[in-house]
């Protein structure tokens, strides 16, 4: 049976990512703040054949993470996927220090404090997935606290990968360039969404990942429109 935690499943790229990952005798961990979104997700996955259970924390209080994790329990994670992010879009000038620190905390250190209390338990075969985005590798006017912080999990998980290949377990960091996602509710600007990726071929791309055999890493797999970026 395969345990799989997914963070920020509530909704968008994680939601897509628990439903493909969804298979009859796993169990899938979903994570996230809203308890009606995540209520829906789990509906979803449970018609895939998949055991489902709401994980409902902050990821902006550590706090609130080692309870998370605790909640977990000790029986090993299979896969561990990093997919709660926030996102502040306004010219640098003024993004506010509550603001650049909200952005850090979701992440970065949330990531970080998750995979520090997990991967312990993980065994050979295991696969830890980072979903980062173009933004790791890219700068953007008006997403200087996004890129920042996804250029810091770029780093993070680079090192990790190699602090847990000896151990067998896989990281992995997919890499989307603009998906149609509610993320860009919030985001100052017009943006065309019909241009955008969809968030289940984003969740395509981890499946396909994850399925290769356990001595094959697919470690950056990055996914753009043909058109370009945005």
């Amino acid at each position: 049976m395969k345990r799989i935690l997914v963070t920020g499943a509530s909704r968008g790229i994680g939601r897509a990512i628990a439903i493909r990952l969804a298979t009859a005798g796993a169990t899938l961990l979903i994570h996230g703040r809203d308890r009606t979104a995540l209520a829906e997700t789990r509906r979803m996955v449970e018609e895939k054949g998949a055991d489902a259970l709401e994980v409902l924390y902050d990821l902006e209080d550590p706090a609130q993470i080692s309870t998370m994790a605790e909640a977990i329990g000790t029986q090993p994670l299979d896969v561990l996927v990093h997919n709660a992010g926030t996102a502040v879009v306004k010219p640098f000038e003024k993004v506010s220090l509550e603001e650049w620190c909200a952005t850090f905390a979701v992440n970065v250190t949330a990531p970080f404090l998750l995979t520090q209390k997990l991967a312990s338990g993980m065994l050979p075969g295991s696969s830890i997935v980072n979903v980062l985005s173009i933004a790791a590798k890219t700068g953007f006017p008006g997403w200087s606290a996004y890129c920042t912080s996804k250029f810091a999990l770029e780093g993070f998980s680079q090192s990790l990968r190699e602090e847990l290949r000896p151990r067998g377990i896989r990281v992995m960091n997919i890499y989307p360039g603009a998906t149609a996602t509610e993320i860009w509710n919030t985001a100052e600007g017009d943006w065309p969404r019909d241009k955008m990726m969809s968030a289940d071929e984003v969740a395509q791309a981890v499946r396909f990942a994850l399925s290769r055999p356990a001595e094959v890493a697919i470690e950056n797999l990055t996914l753009t429109n043909t058109a370009g970026a945005l």
